[in-house]
């Protein structure tokens, strides 16, 4: 029930509120009480399928679903301020480490100068430190290539995706099966 009180103010239930806050959505309001609140933070989150098949998510469940949401705390997920600051200092690396790539791209491993192997390999940063030419025989090629496969192995991802940082460390060399054909033990 609204009416207009003394002094500029306007009743609202038994709150008395100015004008602003009178014409602004009761939705914006709760919205922003419920944001500010720390009481918010730790809600559960419930889930259940409604009666079309669809999957529904809410903090509020019909009394209908109630045997079937499925209800977890959000607050457990919620990162520490230490946990959110190394996340978006890991994120500003990646996002710096890129635009640095753009700037200046890596050069091709395909346009240095092969490095010779045996005894006069120069050292590298990178593993493998030897380098396929013509004239690799197919035993060295699928020892250097299995290095390769070894030195990147700690970098791939359970999806098969291999981590940047493992470029960094190792060089890729090509499978030699083309050439060579299956490995022979």
């Amino acid at each position: 029930m609204l009416f207009r009180s003394f002094a500029g103010y306007i009743k609202v239930g038994h709150l008395m509120v100015t004008p602003l806050l009178a014409r602004m959505p009761v939705a914006l309001i709760t919205v922003a009480l419920a944001l500010l609140s720390p009481v918010a933070r730790s809600t559960s989150i419930c889930r259940w399928v409604d009666e079309n098949g669809r999957t529904q998510m809410s903090d509020v469940v019909p009394e209908q679903y109630s045997k079937s949401a499925i209800c977890s705390d959000s607050q457990k997920y919620e990162l520490s301020p230490e946990q959110r600051r190394e996340a978006e200092q890991r994120a500003a690396e990646a996002q710096r480490r890129t635009r640095h790539e753009i700037v200046d791209p890596p050069t091709d491993l395909a346009s240095k100068p092969p490095v010779a192997t045996g005894e006069g390999a120069l050292p590298s940063a990178k593993r493998p430190t030897e380098v396929i030419t013509d004239a690799t025989d197919c035993q060295t090629r699928w020892r250097i290539y299995d290095e390769s496969v070894e030195c990147f192995s700690p970098y791939r991802t359970t999806r098969g995706a291999t981590k940047p940082e493992g470029f960094d460390k190792c060089n890729v060399i090509p499978s030699p099966e083309i050439k060579c054909g299956p490995p022979r033990n």
